[in-house]
């Protein structure tokens, strides 16, 4: 039996947006809004995003590269309260193999005309397949994106 193994990791991001809580709220609320930001590397694949983005509602979203192994990201929302906060569970998969769960936090706060938004996810890393540094880099790169849909008109 090949032996298991579990490591736990906690990080928080914050990071400031130049547009109002509300946008930044739509911007994981809409599923087009976040098609636009919420994707793997340029080099990867994306399988259709799907976002029912409600209390008990689930999200999926699949992507790799081509011919390579896929990876998964299935969330559950427990908690929203509109242009405040957003708490929800995910997993992460490759292929058929558990790397993570987790439980997310996203907080939006105004400043101003600006948003701080704070990310803060504790989560349970399975098996040596993915460390939490990653994690927390791969989450500074999506909230980086963010911040590039948001200037775009189209973000609106």
């Amino acid at each position: 039996m090949t032996e298991r193994s579990i490591e736990h990791g906690s990080f928080t991001i914050e990071r400031r947006y130049d547009a109002p809580p509300a946008k930044v709220f739509a911007a994981w609320a809409d599923e087009a809004a976040k098609g636009r930001w919420f994707s793997g590397p340029e080099e990867w694949e994306d399988a259709p995003h799907q976002l029912d983005f409600r209390v008990g509602g689930r999200e999926v979203h699949r992507g790799g590269l081509r011919g390579g192994p896929v990876h998964t990201y299935t969330a559950i929302y427990w908690d929203i309260v509109p242009n405040q906060r957003i708490v929800y569970s995910y997993e992460m998969l490759m292929d058929d193999a558990r790397l993570s769960v987790s439980l997310a936090t996203i907080e939006l706060k105004p400043e101003g005309e600006r948003t701080l938004l704070t990310l803060t996810e504790h989560g349970a890393f399975l098996d040596g397949l993915e460390p939490p540094i990653g994690r927390e880099q791969g989450w500074g790169s999506l909230l980086d994106a963010l911040a590039r849909a948001l200037a775009r008109p189209s973000a609106d």
